[in-house]
């Protein structure tokens, strides 16, 4: 996670962090979720502001 951009870092580790909490995967799933789902984030964020 180191060498993503720190929007996307954070993002992902929020959404990592929510998925454990919920306690329905283990720790490697969840953080390859998060990564993938803060991307998809922070592409819909700019394509709104540009909206």
């Amino acid at each position: 996670m180191k060498n993503l951009p720190v929007a996307i870092r954070n993002k992902a580790i929020e959404i990592a962090n929510a998925i454990l909490e919920d306690g329905h995967t283990d720790e490697g799933i969840a953080i390859a979720t998060g990564i993938s789902r803060a991307k998809d984030w922070v592409k819909n964020r700019r394509f709104a502001r540009k909206g």
